[in-house]
């Protein structure tokens, strides 16, 4: 994939460190195997010494010079406490961050923190809400987003479309849609994809109506108000967005219907349907879901992914670095 080679590229020419909560994973040890042979970056893996190189020998992959840690020895896990404790400002007292940070999830996020590593790759065994969590809570957002969301990006061939959110956002306010059209249009840049914005729902251009469409059609006013750096325009049903033809019966006045190539959904459901179709039924690859709004690239496996997976978010992750 073109895309994934331009980025190896830029990734060989810097040093960067991903790590890997779930260290004896056999996925998760085949793709960093594949990512340290390679030089694209450094691998971290979590957990016991011995039950990782165990686990890689029984995988069949050859880890060695890859770095692992123990949560539980790590020299600087008392310094690792204190910071974590001042974090969570009172919240969680010193004995319970203690027990969190057995936690590979926690202290793999306290390593991206304390700038040990760049970022981190998680959920091939966690929820997407094991991963989230700590990365909210000692990650936080950047300067200027109030949350964190997450898109797609969905490749055949030559083909690539942008879709969001599909996996943290229930139901979006119309807040929450302007956020997540401007970091979606930034991640699309990351994959040389010149975002134009198709704000999804069931009406396009006034044909229906009801709170959800106000809320989108509301949404899309104000990102034109905002003069944003890329196209955007809506409400539009999806076959407005996507298709000239369409697009010439239902918004003939519109720029972008029939030409989008990033989707915001309305909520979650929504999104979450509509990738798992293009993937399922349309035969695209669906890679993510990328993170969007922290401080620091981190970004939640599908517990049904494969190494091949891991390897390219693990790419695209570290990529987050250079393009913030």
């Amino acid at each position: 994939m073109q895309m994934i080679t331009t980025m190896i590229d830029t990734l060989k020419q810097n040093e960067t460190t991903i790590v890997f909560p779930e260290g004896n994973e056999p996925r998760i040890l085949t793709a960093a195997a594949k990512l340290s042979a390679e030089k694209i970056l450094k691998p971290i893996l979590l957990g016991d010494k011995d039950e990782v190189i165990k686990a890689a020998k029984d995988a069949g992959v050859s880890i060695d010079g890859i770095q692992i840690i123990n949560p539980l020895t790590y020299e600087r896990r008392e310094e690792m406490i204190q910071k974590m404790v001042a974090l969570r400002r009172g919240k969680m007292s010193y004995e319970e961050v203690s027990r969190l940070l057995e936690k590979t999830n926690y202290f793999g996020t306290m390593l991206v923190q304390m700038q040990v590593a760049d970022g981190l790759v998680g959920g091939a065994t966690y929820s997407t809400a094991d991963t989230v969590r700590p990365a909210l809570q000692l990650i936080k957002t950047k300067p200027g987003s109030r949350i964190v969301s997450s898109c797609f990006i969905m490749v055949k061939n030559e083909q690539k479309y942008v879709m969001a959110d599909c996996a943290i956002n229930i139901n979006p306010t119309e807040d929450d849609l302007v956020e997540i059209a401007v970091e979606t249009a930034k991640t699309a840049r990351i994959f040389s994809i010149e975002p134009k914005v198709g704000m999804l729902t069931y009406s396009t251009k006034g044909s229906g109506s009801g709170e959800a469409v106000d809320k989108v059609r509301n949404a899309t006013e104000r990102l034109k108000i905002m003069n944003v750096d890329f196209e955007v325009d809506g409400e539009f049903q999806f076959d407005a967005a996507i298709s000239p033809t369409v697009a010439k019966t239902k918004a003939p006045n519109s720029a972008v219907a029939g030409h989008c190539n990033t989707f915001i959904f309305p909520d979650i459901e929504a999104g979450n349907i509509g990738y798992k179709i293009a993937q399922r039924l349309g035969g695209y690859e669906a890679i993510g879901p990328i993170l969007q709004g922290l401080n620091a690239p981190i970004n939640d496996l599908s517990r049904g992914c494969s190494a091949d997976e891991v390897y390219k978010l693990s790419i695209i992750t570290a990529m987050q670095k250079y393009i913030r």
